[in-house]
């Protein structure tokens, strides 16, 4: 069995994700699971990842959740974390520019460069496009908002690039942005938050679509165990991991509304 925490991987919390596992996994053996990973594989290709048959436990975005895995996977859990723009299992995104830069709102970009993670990310992507989409194709003369769009890889990328100056925005999520201010301060210099985009259910915890009912709910156990467990809380406090609650899927078609409302508006970001 597989299981992975790709999502929130930033460099500075990679040994604390390693040991929130650790934990978790103590209490899912607990719960009654079997064979239970005793490690986190760092997939390269996490879609791929995500449908495999003997995937025991992940995360993944609400976008690839009611799109490309729909039906793929099954939701176990959603995290809460202790950031700002968090409340409860929601978030938002924290749409960042430069330091100096003169925008004041969002219709200000019109025709500049953006900075997007991927292009199947809630946070980067979706979240920025349902910002501007009341702008309309405002940017260019062929339909566009902005003039250029350019794919990162990566929030810690995005905000690299606006900080050079190569793109002129990005939308980043706000538990990596809390992440970074706490671990890596340095990474956000010469920037300055412009505003915060609309909230959406957060990044859930994922299993195999073939998982029992009686498995999903071990997980679930398992889940609520090592949040109450004292001894992991440096490093729930490490990660911004607050609590977990159950969604279900019907909870997360407000990603796909606000995808259709962009393209009602004659946006696109690609």
């Amino acid at each position: 069995m597989l299981a992975s925490l790709p999502m929130y991987a930033l460099d500075v919390v990679r040994a604390a994700n390693e040991a929130w596992w650790q934990g978790l996994a103590r209490h899912l053996r607990a719960a009654g699971l079997a064979e239970v990973p005793m490690g986190l594989t760092w997939p390269a290709e996490r879609e791929a990842h995500w449908r495999r048959s003997d995937l025991m436990f992940s995360q993944t975005c609400g976008y690839p959740l009611t799109h490309a895995l729909a039906g793929a996977v099954r939701l176990v859990a959603t995290p809460c974390y202790a950031a700002e723009g968090c409340e409860g299992p929601h978030y938002d995104s924290v749409v960042v520019v430069a330091e100096a830069a003169a925008y004041t709102r969002p219709a200000d970009l019109a025709g500049r460069c953006c900075a997007v993670n991927a292009w199947d990310s809630q946070s980067g992507c979706n979240a920025l496009a349902d910002l501007v989409a009341p702008q309309g194709g405002s940017g260019s003369a062929d339909g566009r908002f902005f003039a250029e769009v350019l794919k990162s890889g990566s929030h810690a990328a995005s905000l690299a690039l606006v900080a050079s100056g190569r793109a002129d925005v990005a939308a980043i999520d706000c538990v990596v942005f809390a992440l970074l201010a706490r671990h890596a301060p340095d990474r956000l210099q010469g920037l300055r938050t412009l505003c915060r985009t609309r909230p959406a259910p957060g990044l859930p915890y994922i299993t195999a679509a073939a998982t029992s009912d009686e498995d999903v709910e071990r997980l679930r156990q398992g889940l609520r165990a090592a949040i109450a467990d004292p001894a992991l809380e440096a490093v729930r406090d490490d990660l911004l991991i607050d609590n977990v609650v159950v969604l279900s899927l019907a909870d997360y078609d407000v990603i796909p509304r606000m995808a259709a409302g962009a393209r009602a508006a004659g946006l696109r970001v690609s």
